[in-house]
């Protein structure tokens, strides 16, 4: 838990106030004036939000092996370069990548926690170019571009495997 001090215009409180209880789970902000009468001063207490993605473990529980995911990327890449299968490809590619990320030394920001992160992303442009919705696999709850999927790619690639695992 910890405190944030926000200094604004007046007219800018609500819609800062909105974006931190979007971002954080808050107490009610308390405001006061600031001490040159031009600004207010918001008060919040807020820690980070639970996360609503799947675990990994949940997400993964019946994926096939590491090793034979690798085979099927490597024999896929022929497929996703003429265009057959693209968002399967990136899918899985994004799945391998965050399970050999979570095994990594620095699972957040080491090498293969870089690769998995922008796997992930290419993965969201697909989908969002795509406009998938309740008709294609992009049928999780958090979209390719909501704020939460953008601000964690990985949590994103976690939900649509785990709906696409159920398909497959």
């Amino acid at each position: 838990m910890f405190e944030i001090r926000v200094i604004c215009a007046p007219t800018e409180a609500p819609e800062i106030t909105k974006a931190l209880s979007e971002t954080f789970a808050t107490s009610a902000v308390r405001q006061r004036p600031s001490r040159d009468g031009e600004c207010v001063r918001l008060y919040v207490t807020a820690e980070q939000q639970p996360s609503h993605w799947p675990t990994p473990e949940a997400a993964y529980a019946t994926a096939p092996s590491i090793i034979s995911e690798i085979g099927w990327t490597a024999s896929g890449v022929r497929d996703c370069l003429h265009g057959i299968q693209v968002r399967e490809f990136w899918l899985r590619k994004a799945a391998l990548l965050d399970r050999i990320a979570l095994t990594d030394d620095d699972p957040v920001s080491g090498d293969a926690a870089t690769l998995a992160t922008e796997a992930a992303r290419r993965l969201m442009e697909i989908d969002h170019a795509a406009g998938l919705g309740p008709s294609g696999y992009a049928d999780g709850p958090y979209t390719p571009d909501h704020p939460d999927s953008v601000r964690e790619p990985r949590g994103y690639v976690r939900q649509e495997y785990a709906i696409w695992i159920r398909h497959h």
